[in-house]
Order: C-alpha cells, then structure tokens, then sequence
C-alpha cells in the first residue's frame, strides 16, 4: 500500500470513528418519532448533510477512496463533527491539506503572551520566529547579540541573512550557514506553499539576492538543525553557541530559538 493509499485509508477511520461517537442530539439534529435507532452515532447520510456535501462523495471519503476534498470542505467537515483543534490539525494533515484558518488565531506578528513570557524567563540568548522566520519576539541577551538584526529594521531571519552586509562578517561560515538555513526554511514551508505572504518573501528574495536565487533552484530540503552556531560579534568578538530550537506545543506556527553557552571557539 502506498502512502497515500495509506492516507486516505486512517483519514476515512478517524471520519468514522467521530461520527459514531458523535449523538444526533450532539450534532443538533432534532429527533422524531420513537423508533430506537441501530446505532447512537450519526448516520453518514446525516453527516453529509450537515457538511453540505453528498451523501455518497462523503460515503467514498469514509471508505478511503481517490476522492478530491477542498480545504473548506475539511473544514465543513471539521465543524460539523465537533472535532477539537489537534483533531482538526490531525484531519489536515492526513488530507495533506493547509487548513485556511489555521494561522488566524493571534494574528500575523501578534504570538501569544504565555511565548513571550518564555522568553523572558530564558536566561540564555532566546528569540521567536513565526511562521515566516521573522522574529516577533526576544529577550535582551539576545538584543546584545543579535543587535545588527534585532536592532535594526528588518526582523526577518532570511533577508537579513541575505540582504543584510554584515550578516556576512557577522555569522561564522557564512556561506555554508546561508544555503542550510534556506534547505530548513523550504522543508518548514513546503505545506504553505501556496501561502500568499510566504510567496511575498520568497519572490522578494529572489529577485535582491542573486544568491538566494540560485540556492532556492538547488531545491535543497533539511529538517530544522541544532548544533553549533559562531558568530564574530563588533565588540565582544568570536562567540560559539549551541543552538536549540523548539516548537511550542498547538502553536507549531512558532518557533522558540535558544543560544546556550558560550562557548570556548
């Protein structure tokens, strides 16, 4: 069985699973009469109503066939069927689907307060990326070691990097740090790729930087990396760090970057 087939099949479970355990009185549909129902779940054909969809393309997604579903219909889907945000989140992943209202919660550039807090309570430098690697957040280590970014107007990881001159002096095998960062970036967008503000950044970037130009045509891909990062900062000189990023649980939209050390270069 391939992947997909794979796919489809636990998606048309889980699709079962909720709507049996999911009581008509649950979903809001009146009942009437007095005949005992076989079942306490919902039927399929009341499902399907109550996502204004068929009852037989539902009845065809239940059962793992090559069927087409749109994100709103998930979405129909999602609601209709009560399911909580990590449900909703599990549906769209085995869709292979981006959920539309999945980065709506806060607000571009707005994280939630309990991350900022973190920050804060971080002694090490500590800073927050969104979903677009723009830092929305940091706490002051990180302010006195990233002051060329953090300090300056532009806040996105990758046009600093790529734009920014000093980036270069700055951030120790600069070149080799440069192409991995955008492999990571790709791997970390590849399900938003239709995302209108994550197309902004990368046409943006392709059309001022040659180089990201031609690093973005090597399609290379890399899971996020920990490890050692170094850095020659203007007044206090070589700094090597031991990078560790975390991705705060029910808001993977974020990441929490930490620099622990320093240590000796």
């Amino acid at each position: 069985m391939s992947s997909d087939d794979d796919a489809r099949h636990r998606l048309g479970a889980f699709l079962r699973a909720h709507r049996e355990r999911l009581t008509p009185a649950e979903a809001g549909i009146p009942q009437t009469g007095s005949a005992r129902r076989r079942t306490p779940g919902l039927r399929r054909e009341e499902a399907a109503q109550l996502c204004g969809l068929s009852p037989t393309w539902y009845t065809w997604l239940e059962q793992g066939r090559e069927v087409s579903v749109s994100p709103q219909a998930l979405g129909r889907i999602a609601g209709a069927l009560r399911l909580t945000a990590a449900e909703r989140a599990y549906l769209f992943e085995l869709s292979r689907k981006r959920d539309p209202d999945a980065d709506a919660t806060d607000g571009p550039h707005q994280p939630p307060a309990p991350l900022l807090a973190a920050l804060e309570a971080v002694a090490a430098p500590a800073y927050l990326l969104d979903r677009v690697w723009t830092a929305v957040g940091w706490n002051a280590p990180a302010a006195g070691l990233f002051s060329g970014w953090l300090g300056g107007s532009e806040r996105n990881l990758l046009r600093y990097v790529f734009l920014d001159p000093t980036a270069r002096s700055f951030i120790a095998d600069w070149e080799d740090r440069a192409r991995r960062l955008l492999a990571e970036f790709r791997a970390d967008t590849a399900r938003r790729a239709g995302d209108a503000e994550v197309t902004a950044l990368v046409d943006g970037l392709r059309a001022a930087s040659p180089r990201f130009a031609r690093l973005w045509e090597d399609h290379g891909v890399l899971e996020r990396e920990g490890g050692t990062r170094g850095f020659t900062h203007p007044q206090d000189g070589t700094l090597v760090y031991e990078q560790v990023t975390l991705c705060p649980a029910g808001r993977s939209d974020y990441k929490l970057v930490m620099l622990l050390g320093p240590q000796a270069p």
